[in-house]
């Protein structure tokens, strides 16, 4: 795992972008205050741009860093959650601006997963974090159901986890307000 991290850190910091595990399914990441390598993203998922992507942290308290006032009632539905939640939150800050949604909102994950929470503790900065397909097309749950183009499209595959064939599910989406309102995007 140590070489992986050290290789998908040299990508990272170069603008690149890497196939992933993470605490759902298997995501393409780029250093998410570079706006070149979330086009990168973009255009490898075929995606529109107006759709925002999430971003990985991995501490609770970073959230400060990427949203301007964070609503009192994030941080319990973060901790209290027993499987991984995003959360979008209004007013980013610190990111690539076409990461952010029309709204001004980003959705964020805190990833307590052995891989992504090493590689964004050494990387010190957001990753980005979205499933590892063509916009439309179904997201692959394991490695193994990762097409051969979004495999070639990237600069870095981490060998960690190949071999799992244990079938990830994605995050529940959770979108808060100001005034801590609560709204179910997918359960």
């Amino acid at each position: 795992m140590n070489e992986d991290i050290k290789k998908a850190l040299e990508v990272l910091k170069s603008g690149g972008v890497i196939l992933y595990p993470t605490d759902t399914v298997w995501g393409l990441g780029c250093d998410a205050a570079n706006k070149e390598a979330a086009e990168k993203i973009f255009k490898i998922k075929k995606r529109n741009e107006q759709k925002s992507m999430l971003i990985l942290l991995n501490n609770i308290n970073a959230v400060y860093s990427y949203v301007e006032i964070v609503p009192e009632i994030a941080f319990d539905i973060i901790e209290l959650s027993d499987k991984p939640i995003t959360v979008i939150l209004p007013g980013a800050k610190n990111l690539a601006e076409n990461l952010i949604a029309d709204d001004g909102s980003i959705g964020i994950r805190i990833t307590k997963e052995p891989f992504t929470e090493q590689l964004l503790q050494k990387f010190r900065k957001p990753i980005v974090s979205t499933s590892a397909n063509i916009a439309g097309t179904k997201t692959p749950l394991n490695f193994a159901q990762i097409s051969e183009e979004i495999k070639k499209s990237v600069d870095y595959i981490v060998n960690y986890k190949q071999d799992e064939l244990t079938e990830g599910r994605s995050s529940s989406i959770i979108k808060i307000g100001l005034s801590n309102e609560v709204k179910v995007i997918r359960e």
